[in-house]
C-alpha cells in the first residue's frame, strides 16, 4: 500500500521541511518557556537542562515543519509548498530585522 520508507523518497521533501522549520522555529521556541521553567527547578544539571531544551525545541521545529510540508504539499504540490516555506522564512527573517531597527 505504501511505498517502503528510505532517504530517496522522503528527499525531495527535506529543502521544504528545512525551511518550515526555520521558520517556525521562533515560534514554537517561545511556547517552550514553561519547560524551561521546569528544567530550572529539576533536578538536571545547567548543561544537560539546556542540552534537552536546545533538543526539545528543534524537535519540535522539525516536526511542525514536517507536518506543515506534508499537509500542504498535499494540498498544492510539493513544489508549492517548499516555495511557501522560504517565503515564510524570509518573512520572518523580515519581520524579526524589522522589530531590531527601533533598539
Amino acid at each position: 500500500m505504501f511505498p517502503p520508507f528510505s532517504l530517496a523518497t522522503w528527499a525531495p521533501l527535506l529543502p521544504g521541511i528545512a525551511c518550515w522549520a526555520l521558520a517556525l522555529y521562533l515560534p514554537l521556541s517561545l511556547r517552550l518557556a514553561g519547560l524551561e521553567e521546569r528544567l530550572a527547578t529539576g533536578a538536571l544539571a545547567g548543561t544537560a537542562a539546556e542540552i534537552l531544551l536546545a533538543v526539545g525545541s528543534l524537535v519540535l521545529a522539525l516536526s511542525a515543519g514536517l507536518a506543515a510540508e506534508l499537509l500542504l504539499g498535499w494540498c498544492l504540490g510539493p513544489g508549492w509548498a517548499t516555495s511557501l516555506g522560504v517565503v515564510t522564512a524570509l518573512w520572518g527573517l523580515f519581520f524579526a530585522l524589522v522589530g531590531r531597527g527601533g533598539d
